[in-house]
């Protein structure tokens, strides 16, 4: 008898979005265009769309806490992306559940605090939860400038200081980080990973394209990165990888029109 092929399993814990663009919808498209099997735990029901950010419904820690080791207990995960935590308590939930799993390619951790609307996503009192209990467990954490900021308690003003930043953060965090540039001005977007396994810090660049259609990229790329991982690329290729693929999503989705404020990229960006 012919022996069964394994999917690359990737399993993303986030929050919801309706519209399509973020979330958990964003990480099944990604994980689902490149190639790997995408599984979701839900811990919040976002109602948001291209414009903003109206509420957010919590699902019950247990909830959560069971949503996870039905998918590990059962199918189990060659990587794993975790995005929107709102509280203290979901974070250290999520924390207690990975324990015990072997995860071969690690956790991706983007630590989401704001919309790209601007709508704040996480409570205050959690950012020192997220850094002191979960981002250790992370493989790599991909914070934006505004994310970095609110962990290392500083301002990050010109990309000269990027480095620095990354280096910092990943000592005081225990994790490799990828410190995203998008928040600066430049022509030229030069995103800084620092690779805590191998203590190398490495400058990815790509072309700044205007366009409103951003919505969600911070989750595609995390997700983008677990997938790489979940199929057996090292570290830097996985983070480089992920890069090559959310600009040529970002660059490929400014075609489109959708929606009255932050469109999303385009995923399939590879197929249509």
């Amino acid at each position: 008898m012919e022996k069964l092929k394994r999917y690359k399993r990737v399993l993303s814990i986030a929050g919801s979005d309706p519209s399509g663009g973020a979330g958990l919808q964003a990480d099944l498209k990604t994980v689902s265009a490149l190639g790997c099997y995408g599984m979701t735990t839900v811990v919040a029901v976002v109602d948001e769309n291209t414009v903003g950010v109206t509420g957010v419904h919590p699902i019950p820690v247990d909830f959560v806490s069971g949503q996870i080791h039905s998918c590990l207990d059962d199918i189990g995960a060659d990587a794993v992306k975790i995005g929107m935590l709102h509280s203290a308590e979901l974070i250290l939930t999520v924390r207690d559940a990975l324990i015990g799993y072997e995860i071969s390619g690690g956790i991706v951790l983007d630590p989401v605090m704001v919309a790209t609307s601007g709508d704040p996503l996480l409570q205050p009192e959690a950012v020192t939860t997220l850094k002191n209990e979960l981002i250790p467990m992370a493989r790599v954490i991909t914070p934006n400038i505004p994310e970095a900021e609110i962990l290392l308690q500083k301002k990050i003003e010109r990309g000269s200081e990027l480095k620095e930043a990354a280096f910092e953060l990943s000592k005081s965090c225990d994790t490799s980080v990828l410190l995203k540039a998008g928040h600066l001005s430049d022509d030229l977007l030069i995103d800084i990973f620092y690779n805590a396994e191998s203590g190398r810090c490495v400058e990815l660049s790509s072309p700044r394209y205007v366009t409103v259609n951003t919505h969600g990229t911070g989750c595609s790329l995390s997700s983008a990165i677990a997938a790489f991982l979940a199929k057996g690329c090292s570290l830097d290729d996985a983070i480089a990888n992920g890069k090559t693929f959310i600009s040529e999503a970002i660059r490929r989705g400014a075609e489109y029109e959708i929606g009255h404020g932050h469109g999303p990229v385009h995923h399939f960006h590879a197929y249509w």
